[in-house]
């Protein structure tokens, strides 16, 4: 018996068992909660523990100047995101504050700055910060010091692939809610396993990502969980590089011959199916923080 870290609900639904693909070999199950609809990973790392599972050098979120095509066509597919992702943040509102959690190397940041934005951001990786550090002129927040940031003092909170990663979901978002001020604007991007391609490679998906990610959220889910909080869904846009590189991660998972040409054509099939549906691999929900909320 496993218990929602949502909403507290106890469960002994399977809905998959897994492989660590991509470091551990070491085998999870995701179970799924029959109140809330939240997939969670199961058995959870304890906080102390979960920092070996992000040991490798092939993590590239928060990794710099790697040789190799891998990381070279990350570094040049990242550059064209994070343009999109500040459009999709702050392109349409008047210069204010804005706080990334799990800024990681500052990478998205520096470009909100450029746009004469005041920026905050939070990361727990010492490397990660160290680097942000001397690429922004001051170093991020540790979690644990979120504390020390003033309620209602942001008017954008970005969390771009992180409340997956988020250990006490509870405890995150009442932080957001803190933090963000009334009418602000919540901006959250997440894997979908609605995707066609979690549909096809099923648990060689690479953004079941477990143990690392210990949250697995469907669009409706998400939405469940964030209205009973009180935030409002104002729109969800699409991050269409991100079925590519999953897909190419997934096909090495499988040990398959050119994971990157094969990666390439799955990705091409579910951004083409998700072109339909919606269901594309990832998804950015934007949400608002009613002016009225309490």
């Amino acid at each position: 018996m496993k218990t929602c870290p949502w909403c507290g609900t106890p469960t002994e639904k399977r809905y998959m068992r897994l492989k660590d693909y991509f470091l551990s070999q070491e085998e999870f199950e995701i179970m799924e909660c029959e109140h809330c609809g939240l997939l969670f990973t199961a058995p959870r790392p304890a906080p102390d523990d979960i920092g070996k599972y992000y040991q490798s050098q092939e993590y590239y979120s928060h990794q710099e100047n790697k040789k190799g095509l891998v990381p070279r066509l990350y570094e040049w597919v990242k550059s064209f995101n994070i343009k999109n992702k500040v459009e999709m943040a702050i392109g349409d509102l008047p210069k204010g504050k804005l706080l990334d959690i799990g800024c990681g190397v500052g990478d998205f940041l520096i470009h909100v700055k450029q746009k004469d934005w005041e920026v905050v951001g939070i990361e727990p990786s010492e490397d990660a910060k160290i680097i942000a550090e001397k690429r922004l002129g001051f170093q991020p927040l540790a979690p644990k010091d979120s504390g020390s940031l003033d309620d209602a003092s942001f008017d954008v909170i970005t969390l771009w692939h992180v409340l997956e990663h988020v250990d006490d979901l509870k405890s995150q978002t009442s932080e957001i809610n803190r933090l963000l001020k009334p009418g602000g604007r919540l901006v959250i991007a997440l894997p979908n396993f609605q995707s066609f391609d979690c549909q096809y490679f099923k648990d060689y998906w690479a953004a079941w990502d477990v143990p690392r990610h210990l949250n697995h959220f469907s669009p409706e889910t998400l939405k469940f969980m964030m209205k009973s909080i009180g935030f409002v869904p104002v729109d969800t846009k699409k991050l269409v590089w991100d079925a590519f590189y999953i897909s190419f991660l997934s096909e090495r998972y499988r040990g398959k011959s050119l994971p990157l040409i094969r990666g390439a054509w799955v990705g091409l099939r579910s951004n083409l199916k998700a072109h339909h549906t919606g269901m594309y691999s990832s998804l950015v929900y934007l949400f608002e923080k009613p002016l009225n909320h309490d």
